[in-house]
């Protein structure tokens, strides 16, 4: 019993002498560390070692770059696909991909019989037309002096009309292959029929060779007017608000990305896509002959201007997703915050302060020797 109380007696002076201790005036509280990690204390003599020096935000206009890709196309008038209606073995061509052709020039000779047969119905067809019409004219006279039936009138108007028709349809004919039917005689009939170029514009493309045999449905070749061509570009959800019509673009492909190519946005789309983007049609202000449809280029599009305030690129700590500068509080006191940049420049980037509302006008920032800052900040912190 007596032992009990002996050890009972030694436990509460314990406790008593552990209560009444004195604090350790270097212990930190947890208020005390998250001010360590985020200011900077510097003695007089540090900050002009440091030389430090202070700048305000910049008030301007900023222009957001957003950088797209797409290729070069033509309008669908400005894209010629060139075909043979009745078909036929190709006789002639001298064609290549990015050969000059004038309109009216001939591109090719095709040969086949069909357009001999074609050249004899026409001829037929006109002879026919002309015996009916004599009789049509002399029954017409016969029937006025009743000297003919209406019946015998009635028919040779009925033989005159469907001669009419047959020509006009075999005239048609060789119009669509490319033949005056004005100039279609006996002494003209050929077995071979030109093709002439429709536009001024380059060759893009050449499908046939010299002795093939080609379908109505076939093409042969295909030119681009160049005068209309231009560069489609794909344009994102997140940056649709930014295009308007007259927006300026600068344009390069991948093999010469040191050569631009200065552009205007003439057409915005209004369908998105799968892939969340609309199509921005834009104009060359200067052709060149090199930029064929199908190759690929790059682009950046200057964005609507708005305000925005700005601090040198070397006044702004970059931390892996995170950026960070220090704000002058006074008495050589520096504090770490956390900014959200945005549209970054040669010498300055955009700039708006996390969890604060304080008016980036009326704030100080450390401008040359905010990397020794933060060095001092990083070395304090680990002597703590």
């Amino acid at each position: 019993m007596n032992r009990f109380i002996i050890y009972f007696v030694l436990v509460c002076l314990v406790m008593s002498c552990t209560q009444n201790q004195p604090k350790d005036p270097e212990t930190k509280t947890e208020d005390s560390e998250n001010a360590s990690e985020t200011q900077v204390k510097l003695s007089v003599e540090q900050a002009k070692n440091m030389n430090l020096s202070l700048v305000q935000a910049t008030k301007e206009e900023i222009k957001e770059r957003i950088k797209v890709n797409g290729m070069i196309d033509v309008p669908p008038q400005n894209l010629v696909s060139i075909s043979m209606p009745l078909g036929g073995y190709l006789k002639y061509t001298k064609l290549l991909p990015g050969m000059h052709v004038n309109k009216g020039e001939v591109i090719a000779l095709m040969e086949d019989a069909a357009y001999i047969d074609l050249q004899q119905d026409f001829l037929m067809a006109q002879a026919r037309l002309q015996m009916l019409k004599q009789e049509f004219e002399r029954q017409a006279q016969l029937n006025v002096s009743k000297a003919s039936s209406d019946k015998v009138y009635q028919q040779a108007k009925e033989a005159y009309e469907s001669a009419q028709i047959a020509y006009k349809s075999l005239s048609e004919k060789l119009q669509l292959i490319g033949l005056n039917p004005t100039k279609v005689s006996t002494q003209t009939i050929s077995r071979s029929i030109p093709i002439y170029a429709p536009i001024n514009g380059f060759v893009s493309k050449v499908h046939v060779n010299i002795g093939k045999y080609v379908n109505p449905t076939d093409v042969l070749f295909e030119l681009v007017n160049p005068l209309d061509i231009h560069l489609s570009l794909h344009i994102f959800e997140k940056d649709m608000e930014q295009v308007y019509m007259g927006m300026q673009v600068s344009a390069h492909t991948n093999s010469h990305p040191q050569r631009k190519y200065p552009c205007e946005v003439i057409l915005i789309g209004k369908d998105i896509g799968s892939d969340r983007s609309i199509n921005v049609h834009c104009h060359f202000e200067e052709y060149d002959k090199l930029l064929v449809p199908g190759t690929y280029m790059n682009a950046e599009l200057m964005g609507r201007p708005r305000i925005g305030y700005t601090l040198p690129n070397d006044a702004i700590i970059h931390l892996g997703n995170k950026s960070y500068v220090f704000v002058a509080r006074g008495n050589n006191t520096f504090e770490k915050c956390e900014v959200k940049t945005g549209v970054v420049g040669k010498q300055q980037t955009e700039i708006s302060l996390l969890n604060s509302e304080e008016k980036l006008s009326d704030i100080s920032f450390v401008h040359a020797g905010a990397y020794t800052l933060w060095m001092k900040l990083n070395n304090i912190a680990d002597e703590d």
